[in-house]
C-alpha cells in the first residue's frame, strides 16, 4: 500500500553584508622649540702693576748729586769745618797761654799745618751695595662674570585627525523559498472521478 506523501522542500533567505572599515588617520606635528642662549657677560678690571726704583742713593755714593743735595753736603761740610776751626783755634790758643811751661808751641803748631792728610785711594764711581732700592707691586685682575639663563619657548602643535566613517552595504545574496510536492495522492471526485495529485 503506498501512504500519501506530502514533500516540503524550504530554502532560507541568505543576507548579504558587505563592510568599509573605518579609518583614522593621525597626524601629530611636531613642536616648534626655539633655545636663545644670551652670552655671558665678563667684566675684567685690571690694576696695573708698579715698580719703583730709588737710585738717589747710588747717584750720590757716585757723586753725582743733584743740586739741593750737594748744596746741604757743603752747608754740612761748611758747618763741620767751621766747628773744628773753632776746637783747633781754641787748642792753639791754650797751648800759646801755657808757653811759659816749656815746650814750643809755635812749632808744633806749624807742624801740624804742614802735614798733609793722605787721601784714601777708592774707586769713586761705583755705588755701594744695597743703594738701589727697588719696591714692586703686583698687579690685580678683578673677574666678574655674569652668566644669562637660556631663553626656551616652546610652540605645541595640535594633532590632525582625519576620519571616514564606516559603511556596512546590506543585500540579499539568496532568497526564501518553499516547494511542496505530493506524492501518492489521490483525489476521488464526485461520479467515481480519480485523480492523482
Amino acid at each position: 500500500m503506498q501512504m500519501p506523501q506530502v514533500r516540503l522542500q524550504s530554502q532560507q533567505a541568505k543576507i548579504s553584508l558587505n563592510t568599509t572599515d573605518a579609518s583614522v588617520n593621525i597626524q601629530q606635528p611636531e613642536a616648534e622649540q626655539t633655545i636663545r642662549q644670551p652670552k655671558a657677560e665678563i667684566t675684567m678690571h685690571t690694576t696695573p702693576s708698579k715698580l719703583t726704583i730709588d737710585q738717589t742713593q747710588a747717584w750720590n755714593d757716585m757723586d753725582l748729586k743733584s743740586v739741593f743735595k750737594r748744596t746741604e753736603d757743603f752747608a754740612n761740610l761748611g758747618k763741620k769745618s767751621n766747628l773744628e776751626g773753632i776746637a783747633r783755634r781754641v787748642q792753639e790758643g791754650k797751648e800759646m797761654m801755657e808757653i811759659e811751661k816749656g815746650g814750643d808751641p809755635i812749632v808744633a803748631q806749624a807742624k801740624r799745618i804742614d802735614e798733609r792728610k793722605l787721601k784714601d785711594f777708592a774707586i769713586g764711581w761705583i755705588p755701594s751695595r744695597f743703594s738701589v732700592k727697588i719696591d714692586y707691586k703686583p698687579s690685580n685682575l678683578e673677574i666678574d662674570v655674569n652668566i644669562n639663563a637660556p631663553e626656551i619657548k616652546n610652540t605645541p602643535n595640535k594633532p590632525q585627525i582625519a576620519y571616514e566613517r564606516g559603511q556596512v552595504d546590506t543585500g540579499i545574496m539568496q532568497y526564501q523559498s518553499l516547494k511542496v510536492d505530493f506524492e501518492n495522492l489521490k483525489f476521488y471526485g464526485v461520479n467515481g472521478f480519480e485523480l492523482n495529485i
